[in-house]
């Protein structure tokens, strides 16, 4: 790995700056899993489990089409939304549940249609509705929390930083790196492994 001579936390920081968390920690990853369980709408509790269990980008969500459910792989296939980069895709696994209840959502659908059809506004309320219901506040409650938490999860279960890189979907491994930057109760995990 190479650096240019900024951490990648200077980079892209996964804390504000006040030194606050911008992921979601272990206990609030539970929480707002357990807000997501109480969904009764099926479609947008799948949703919701994607971004929880996949780290994509709310855009990459919302944009997941039919044909890339892998229902026999227990994977989706996101296309990369960001900065116009168009056509790089990558598979991502999800748990067993997640993709029994894909597969329930794009049964009989073409191959091209969204699985979802609200809106990017609508998807964001959704999940600061689940961030509430889950009493988490800060600069963690929101989609990039999400995102941020799946990686640094990740990252404390001992995945290689390439799987990470790969299923985050970024182009760089320094940027995929930040995951390892973590203070609090993760920075603890990681020192106990060395004790």
């Amino acid at each position: 790995m190479e650096y240019s001579g900024s951490s990648p936390a200077e980079e892209m920081p996964v804390f504000d700056p006040l030194g606050g968390r911008k992921y979601l920690n272990d206990n609030e990853r539970r929480a707002y899993l357990k807000a997501i369980g109480a969904e009764t709408d099926e479609a947008r509790k799948a949703f919701l489990e994607t971004l929880f269990y996949t780290g994509c980008r709310i855009s990459e969500g919302l944009n997941l089409l039919v044909g890339r459910v892998d229902i026999q792989a227990k994977a989706v296939v996101f296309e990369t939304l960001k900065r116009r980069k168009r056509g790089i895709f990558r598979l991502v696994p999800v748990p067993e549940a997640l993709a029994t209840a894909l597969g329930n959502l794009v049964y009989g659908k073409p191959p091209e249609a969204r699985i979802w059809e609200f809106s990017r506004p609508t998807a964001y309320r959704m999940i600061k509705a689940k961030m509430h219901a889950a009493s988490i506040v800060g600069g963690m409650a929101m989609p990039k929390g999400l995102r941020h938490g799946h990686g640094v999860a990740c990252a404390s279960r001992n995945v290689p930083l390439p799987t990470i890189q790969r299923w985050m979907g970024h182009a760089l491994l320094k940027t995929t790196a930040i995951y390892l930057d973590v203070r609090g109760e993760e920075e603890r995990r990681f020192a106990e492994r060395v004790w």
